[in-house]
């Protein structure tokens, strides 16, 4: 009889650990949901105001991006920005994100996948799809690697 309720005991509180377990994970996705997306929308503000050095805060120092030549550091893609999507001090077009969706890849890692549109001036709509992956830093979430399409 002490032996069922032993057994009974232990199981339950195993149960109670992997439910408190499982609660945790989801509260540390939740919040690094709402902080990444926050990072997003805040970076898009920046571009929009044509703060270029403002919107590249959002790229961690040793940040690449897919290019087809393969991937390239934080001054190409800074240049690619310049170059392609600003005119002189403000962007050619407005950008806004969509469809984020966040996918945890570990306690300091994170998958970002969504479309980011381009819009505005009088000029058609661009728009496309990304994966972005993110590291959680000192100084909160950041771009490790950009792959946008």
């Amino acid at each position: 009889m002490y032996y069922k309720k032993g057994i009974l005991a232990v199981m339950l509180l195993l149960f109670a650990f992997a439910t408190t377990k499982v609660h945790a994970q989801a509260t540390n996705a939740d919040a690094a949901t709402a902080q990444i997306t926050a990072a997003m929308d805040s970076s898009a503000a920046e571009w929009n105001k044509g703060d270029l050095e403002s919107f590249m805060n959002l790229y961690d120092p040793s940040a690449t991006m897919m290019m087809p030549s393969g991937p390239v550091g934080l001054d190409a893609i800074r240049a690619l920005y310049v170059n392609k999507y600003f005119n002189g001090k403000m962007p050619k077009q407005n950008l806004r994100y969509s469809d984020m969706k966040v996918r945890l890849l570990g306690d300091n890692y994170a998958l970002l996948t969504g479309a980011f549109t381009l819009y505005g001036n009088n000029l058609p709509d661009r728009s496309g799809r990304y994966s972005l992956v993110m590291i959680h830093t000192k100084y909160g979430w950041k771009i490790l690697h950009d792959h946008s399409g």
